[in-house]
């Protein structure tokens, strides 16, 4: 192994990298972690791995859901923590280039002492990196009006499997010049490469957001306001749902005043300044039409920090449920309604509860099997539940990942999505990018030898 004060074998410090937050993946026992402070010795890592034959299993700050970035047998764990400096910030330009241990909210806050704005925003924001976001393709709230990581890389600075060193993309806002290997790279979750700088462009800043919520006795009814509200040319900077399982998870884990006997919620936010009253009022006219119960339009930025609270509470409120699968489906908006009432038959299929919330603006919907780890049977009826999700959101023309990423967990998934000639297609980069398959192996494709 690697003599070096970055990396080490100690079984305890081992054991506390082995895994991310995804459910029913196994981790393997990994033979070495790595921290590297600097991109060469990123490559140094790499090139006694490509050399030995080893497994690498690049990791950022372990917030995912897919196992991609847990340990597999032997392998050694490269985590980025370390590498966490914001290296630029250029005014002039709107892009800031940074190591991929930097904090997502760190960014943010770093670039909007600027007047500036970096609008990917996970759910995991304050805690997630760069690095893993750009390993995922993360999305977030804002994705409805703004887009996800890769509509913000500009370019990439990437340790390849055998330790070279490539260079790609461009800083300026156009460029066509060969492939397009930052896009490539971006949501290949570790197993084409390494990042170890990431240049992305940012916005002027926004304004402060104002936020509108509606209740609804039916999910069918919340999800028909979407559609409507969209066509009519508005685009708000979050749209987002919440199920009646979703909303008593939140109510029991903090009381927000919420009515009882919700169906569901939408939420909606504009940044538009002295526009978003206009397009708030427009969300609920459509709202009431679609049979809204209530609807409250935030007058002032207190109250519409109240209102998105909801929101940003589901994660910590529906952990308290019990164990969990996150799933994380995205079909066309106009079959929003069908994938909710699917999922919550799905739950009373298999006896599971379901809560289910997303970014209704993008038809990505995360609903989250929750089951008892302890009893094996619990366990089964989760998997089987978890599987009939993925199954329903291709059969109404989606994906089964729309930011989470594939990992371990959605592997055979993928392969029923991609098609026999796609899956062929992706094997064939594989192997071009990693003729040893060292990087991250059984993630995404499955695990070739090394």
């Amino acid at each position: 192994m690697i003599e070096a004060d970055y990396v080490t074998t100690d079984p305890d410090v081992l054991e506390a990298y082995r895994s991310d937050r995804a459910g029913f993946v196994v981790a393997g026992r990994p033979a070495a972690l790595a921290r590297p402070r600097s991109t060469a010795e990123v490559a140094r890592v790499l090139e006694f791995a490509h050399e030995h034959r080893i497994p690498v299993v690049p990791q950022g700050a372990r917030t995912g859901m897919s196992g991609g970035a847990t340990a597999v047998e032997g392998a050694i764990l490269l985590s980025l923590e370390r590498m966490d400096r914001i290296l630029a910030i250029d005014e002039l330009n709107h892009t800031a280039t940074v190591e991929p241990g930097v904090i997502n909210a760190v960014l943010s806050a770093a670039v909007a002492e600027k007047g500036l704005f970096y609008p990917p925003d996970p759910g995991s924001w304050q805690i997630s990196t760069i690095g893993g976001n750009v390993a995922t393709n993360a999305g977030g709230l804002c994705c409805v009006k703004y887009g996800v990581t890769s509509d913000f890389v500009r370019e990439l600075e990437v340790v390849l499997a055998d330790g070279r060193i490539l260079r790609t993309g461009r800083r300026t806002a156009k460029g066509v010049a060969g492939y397009d290997l930052v896009r490539l790279f971006t949501g290949s979750e570790g197993t084409l490469g390494v990042v170890t700088e990431v240049t992305v462009a940012l916005r002027s800043a926004a304004e402060r957001p104002l936020t509108a919520l509606a209740f609804f006795a039916t999910p069918a009814a919340a999800c028909g306001v979407v559609g409507d509200y969209l066509s009519s040319g508005r685009r708000p900077s979050v749209l987002e749902f919440m199920d009646s399982a979703t909303v008593d998870a939140v109510s029991a884990y903090r009381d927000l005043g919420f009515p009882d006997d919700v169906g569901a919620v939408l939420i909606a936010q504009s940044d538009r300044g002295p526009a978003a009253h206009d397009d708030l009022d427009a969300f609920a006219k459509v709202a009431r039409e679609h049979g809204a119960t209530e609807v409250f339009v935030a007058t002032d930025q207190a109250e519409a920090d109240l209102l998105i609270e909801a929101r940003r509470l589901v994660g910590d409120a529906v952990g308290e449920l019990g164990d969990q699968l996150v799933d994380d489906v995205c079909v066309p908006r106009s079959r929003l309604a069908e994938l909710v009432e699917g999922i919550a038959a799905i739950g009373h299929e298999h006896g599971v509860r379901i809560p289910c919330c997303g970014h209704a603006g993008d038809g990505n919907m995360h609903p989250t099997v929750v089951f008892d780890a302890a009893d094996p049977d619990s366990v089964r009826r989760g998997q089987a539940a978890f599987d009939a999700i993925m199954q329903l959101g291709l059969r109404l023309g989606g994906t089964i990942t729309g930011e989470h990423g594939i990992g371990t967990l959605k592997q055979p998934w993928l392969e029923t999505e991609l098609g026999e000639v796609g899956l062929s297609v992706h094997q064939a980069v594989k192997q071009a990018f990693d003729p040893r398959g060292i990087l991250n192996p059984g993630k995404v494709l499955r695990r070739p030898p090394c």
